[in-house]
């Protein structure tokens, strides 16, 4: 069930913290005499940009650790099914170490987009391909600060058979704000699909709204200064292009390209032509029988569920896809088909009541247990997904949704928080009660941390996001459906793995691993 993107240097995610001498010549230590000086960056620019699709798209990297460790998302056992030695059990219940193999993924694949990004600095880009590049790297470094505490790195150049230096913590950091700083002048302002200026700004946001999270994990406090850069950074991308789409689910449709107007950075993916896994939203939760036939696996949780509005459209909707093409799936039933799917389900085609395998009727129900061993296995759970399946390319998986990285709701929801957090609460309800408006639901009385982060869990549920707001509104160690104690502190960052702590003596274990 799991794709996976093959990189121009397949061996970079595995070498990139190793210290063990190679025999076999790596492709990313071909030098720039070797080449001719005539290395095609556009290329190696566009190796970089599909190397990160799988990280963000494929159900078991970025996805599970930010979502499947918290109350947005349970992948249960369904007795012989959804097993996989427990590794989605671990990751709901804060017991995973270094062996688990969703962490060691998504370590090594994030340095392989790190080492992939900082290699083409040394072929002469122009002045915007670096900035790309630079971009593309400063985004994998901070996802490895936000999950792990260490950024191993490369100069240009730097031979793989050395071990990586690393930065940890506010290092960090200070360097990955310096890096968007610096390169936000040479960045485009379009298209989304490519690294520009807003969204370096977007990253930088999240870099000054986490600052204090870095500093320290289990009391983080948030310094007026930096809540400032947040409002400032917020109003400079507010002030461009972008406006609430006629439907909330637009931003995550296969035409989002065109009608996802909140959208700021995105993946692109290329209907029938190559994408990074995106089909997994759909396939990693909806049942066999449904439409396309899915995978019966993760769920969401009722009390997550709880947080919406019956009128929240985010809460799901019977999605019209318009004039775009859906191959005869008309959703005659008018049922929700996309959100949180829950009760009876029915068939997009013929309207028909979907049955179980069994013959039972396929009615979601909202239990769900972390181990099920019932009669009911293949209904248990509210199925969940945000992005309106592609069906014109069910077969290969190759869909035409592009996935959202940042998005105007989440810009304004920073600045929200950032006003919050410096006193001033009236200036963030009002904007975070202009987005519950467009969404259905209703106006809030008042923004308090508890309402701030609620509504950033309405928002934001499934882009990854879920992990750090709970850690930085100091709850993600809280007990929650399927966990049932208050977690070690030092699951408030996931283990170096083990194979990189052995290979990189630069890396140490993180605390009480």
């Amino acid at each position: 069930m799991k794709q996976k993107i093959i990189l121009i240097a397949t061996s970079l995610t595995v070498v990139f913290g190793s210290c063990t001498k190679l025999d076999e010549k790596l492709n990313g230590e071909t030098s720039p005499s070797e080449t001719g000086g005539t290395a095609n960056v556009t290329a190696l620019l566009t190796g970089a940009y599909n190397s990160f699709r799988s990280m963000y798209q494929d159900q078991g990297n970025l996805l599970a650790l930010g979502e499947m460790s918290t109350d947005a998302m349970l992948g249960p056992t369904r007795g012989g099914d959804w097993d996989d030695n427990g590794a989605w059990r671990v990751l709901h219940t804060h017991r995973f170490d270094g062996d688990n193999v969703h962490v060691r993924d998504v370590f090594s694949g994030l340095g392989g987009v790190n080492y992939a990004a900082t290699d083409i600095l040394r072929f002469s880009p122009t002045p915007q391909q670096a900035a790309e590049a630079r971009f593309l790297r400063a985004l994998a470094q901070y996802l490895l600060l936000d999950l792990f505490d260490q950024v191993p790195y490369r100069e240009p150049g730097e031979s793989v058979v050395l071990p990586s230096q690393v930065r940890k913590g506010t290092a960090a950091l200070d360097y990955i704000i310096g890096e968007l700083n610096a390169i936000i002048p040479d960045l485009p302002t379009a298209p989304v699909t490519k690294a520009n200026k807003d969204a370096a700004r977007c990253l930088l946001m999240k870099c000054y709204l986490n600052k204090g999270v870095y500093a320290n994990r289990e009391a983080p406090t948030f310094d007026a200064a930096d809540m400032q850069q947040v409002i400032t950074l917020a109003d400079q991308v507010m002030a461009g292009p972008y406006a609430f789409a006629a439907n909330y689910f637009d931003n995550f449709a296969p035409n989002n390209g065109t009608i996802g107007s909140e959208n700021i950075f995105t993946q692109e993916n290329i209907g029938g032509v190559s994408s990074g896994g995106l089909r997994s939203r759909w396939y990693m939760t909806m049942h066999y029988n449904q439409q396309p036939s899915g995978w019966n696996g993760f769920t969401s949780l009722s009390d997550f569920y709880n947080k919406f509005e019956a009128s929240d459209v985010r809460r799901g909707v019977a999605y019209n896809y318009g004039s775009y093409p859906v191959n005869g799936h008309v959703n005659p039933a008018n049922a929700v088909n996309v959100g949180f799917l829950i009760g009876q389900q029915y068939h997009m085609v013929t309207g028909a009541a979907l049955q179980d395998r069994t013959g039972a009727p396929l009615a979601f129900t909202p239990d769900v247990k972390i181990i099920e061993k019932g009669t009911n296995l293949e209904v248990t759970g509210i199925r969940a997904y945000k992005t309106p399946i592609d069906y014109q390319f069910t077969e290969n998986g190759n869909v035409d949704n592009d996935n959202p990285i940042f998005r105007l709701a989440d810009v304004m929801l920073m600045k929200a928080e950032a006003q919050l957090r410096t006193n001033n609460a009236a200036g963030g309800l009002a904007i975070v009660n202009t987005i519950r408006a467009n969404r259905g639901a209703s106006n809030l009385a008042s923004l308090t941390e508890e309402t701030m982060l609620d509504e950033r869990a309405r928002e934001m549920y499934y882009e990854t996001w879920r992990r750090q707001d709970l850690v930085r509104f100091g709850k993600f160690l809280d007990p929650m459906q399927e966990k049932s104690e208050t977690s070690d502190p030092k699951y408030l960052l996931f283990p170096i793995p083990n194979g990189q702590l052995a290979a990189n003596p630069n890396l140490v274990a993180n605390p009480g691993y």
